[in-house]
């Protein structure tokens, strides 16, 4: 059998995203059980589609402490059934009103805006059901644990917070502070959660928890500077997403603040940053090294 922790990064990633595609399958419920329409909206919305960039983070820092890939896959699905909840959410017509996500149409145009409002509620609670399920070797205070860390990160301290932030901030002139405190909240929070629901899948200590999250927030960060990026330099085709929306929408962003150019050069900060405070892992965080380059090099 082969060596998960050896072989090829694009081999490994494609292995992750296909046993996420597989675990949301059987976690989400089937399109024909009542109400059909609402678990059809379900499992459009979650399934095929995504580079699934959560439950990789979740994998990888797992792999560092030689945790049960079966056991990761628990939290993975959590954190990314939060991230599609936020997606429908973050396309309606009140939020951002878009009309493409994946590559194909938004949840509330190829359904309506009532079952989109009802995916995003069921997809949240479905998370935390999960998440909250026994899972095999850890124990109930380190699950309860993880259970906080992916609730604080989804409410108003973070993912929630972070948009209700967004949305105030349209039309209006950011330092790179607040745009860099709007975004700990609305797309860093859930990845550090990702990161550290890997962790505590096994056991890490304090101090390498302590390493996981400045690791996690420096690549939240990059994560949505590289995203601004592309939002200004993509196509819609490249992107399967509207390119130039927040632009359009007179949204601050890392390029309009700083350009192009010294966007990128943050972006380059930001990597190396993430790539220092794995330092103490040494190649046990390969894997996560790898993803901070994905993240950066991607062009969708």
């Amino acid at each position: 059998m082969t060596d998960a922790a050896t072989i090829a990064f694009p081999a490994w990633m494609d292995d992750i995203q296909q046993r996420t595609e597989t675990a949301l399958a059987a976690a989400l419920p089937s399109a024909s059980t009542a109400p059909a329409r609402l678990h059809d909206a379900m499992r459009y919305a979650s399934m095929g589609g995504g580079k699934r960039v959560r439950p990789l983070l979740s994998h990888a820092a797992g792999a560092i402490f030689n945790a049960d890939p079966d056991t990761l896959d628990r939290p993975a699905v959590a954190v990314e059934l939060i991230h599609a909840y936020s997606l429908v959410h973050d396309d309606l017509p009140c939020m951002d009103d878009d009309v493409l996500r994946r590559g194909k149409p938004t949840c509330h145009v190829e359904f309506d805006e009532a079952t989109a409002l009802l995916v995003g509620d069921a997809l949240q609670t479905l998370a935390f059901q999960i998440l909250s399920q026994p899972l095999p070797g850890i124990p109930a205070e380190r699950q309860l644990d993880m259970v906080h860390l992916l609730a604080t990160a989804s409410g108003s301290r973070g993912m929630a917070g972070g948009q209700a932030i967004d949305l105030a901030a349209v039309g209006q002139h950011l330092t790179v502070t607040e745009l860099e405190f709007m975004h700990i909240h609305k797309t860093g929070a859930l990845i550090r959660a990702a990161v550290l629901l890997g962790a505590h899948c096994a056991k890490a200590a304090p101090d390498q928890i302590e390493h996981l999250s400045h690791y996690a927030n420096r690549t939240g960060l990059l994560f949505q500077v590289v995203d601004d990026i592309l939002d200004a330099e993509a196509s819609t085709a490249t992107l399967g997403k509207t390119a130039g929306k927040d632009a359009g929408h007179n949204k601050p962003t890392y390029v309009q603040l700083l350009g192009i150019a010294d966007a990128k050069t943050l972006a380059n900060e930001l990597r190396q940053a993430a790539h220092d405070a794995l330092a103490t892992f040494g190649k046990r965080a390969h894997r996560l090294h790898e993803l901070t380059d994905f993240i950066v090099d991607r062009t969708f």
